[in-house]
This record gives C-alpha cells, sequence and structure tokens, in this order.
C-alpha cells in the first residue's frame, strides 16, 4: 500500500533581528513588571494570557480587585503613556471581559487597569487606575 504524501509546508521565513530584540525586551520588561507586582503584594494569576483580541501582558490580584496590566518598556515614561492608544485600551478591556467570562471566581467585584512603564536603569513606573472600561 503506497503512502500519502505529506503536504508541503511552505518555510517560514525567521523573524527579522529587530523583531526578536523587540520581543525579546517585551518579556524581560513583562518580568520587571511582574517582580514589582509581586514585591507590592498582588498574585499574579495569568502572564501573556492570549485571546482573539489580543493580549494580555499581565493579570493581577490584590485586597479583592482584579487588575488587568499593560506593559510597555520605552526609552522615556512619555513614550510608553503615548503607546497606550485609544485602540490598544480597547483591545485590553475586551480581552478582560473574556478572561472573566473563562475565570466565574473571579467574574465579579472591582477590576481595575494599570500600565506599568519599564525604562532603562531605572524601576518600573506603576500607573494605577491608568483607564477604566468606559474610556
Amino acid at each position: 500500500m503506497a503512502r500519502r504524501a505529506e503536504p508541503v509546508r511552505p518555510i517560514k521565513p525567521a523573524p527579522r533581528p529587530e523583531r526578536v530584540e523587540a520581543f525579546r525586551l517585551g518579556l524581560s520588561a513583562e518580568s520587571h513588571a511582574a517582580l514589582l507586582l509581586i514585591a507590592k503584594g498582588y498574585r499574579i494569576l495569568a502572564r501573556r494570557w492570549k485571546t482573539p483580541f489580543g493580549e494580555i501582558d499581565i493579570v493581577a490580584r490584590r485586597r479583592g480587585v482584579l487588575v488587568f496590566v499593560e506593559v510597555k518598556a520605552r526609552g522615556c515614561v512619555d513614550d510608553a503613556v503615548e503607546a497606550v492608544t485609544e485602540r490598544s485600551k480597547r483591545r485590553i478591556i475586551n480581552a478582560a471581559e473574556l478572561w472573566r467570562a473563562g475565570h466565574p471566581d473571579h467574574a465579579n467585584g472591582e477590576i481595575r487597569f494599570d500600565v506599568i512603564v519599564v525604562t532603562p536603569r531605572k524601576i518600573p513606573h506603576h500607573m494605577v487606575h491608568a483607564f477604566d472600561a468606559s474610556a
């Protein structure tokens, strides 16, 4: 009996070096942000949680408040703040709704949207309640 030929899959090109570096920088920034949150008494529930809307960098909980955190790594705080656009806020809010739907034990109670800015050679800057779901 003849073997069926495997379908030919196109070879995926290697990512560009600048994309690889950006990915590594993002992972490092998220790790620094998570450590900051842990030091502040937050419990990390999820990191890099993917949805059809996009990714939530960090989901944490502290004193009954569920916090969805966007992490931005930039050269300065102002650049990072500008990088959190209305479109990205909407993406995070939609993804947070999906997260809560999939985690009924966290579905009720207060939620908050924070931003943590990671800049070179500085302690990450935690912007508490950076935006809300009505944005």
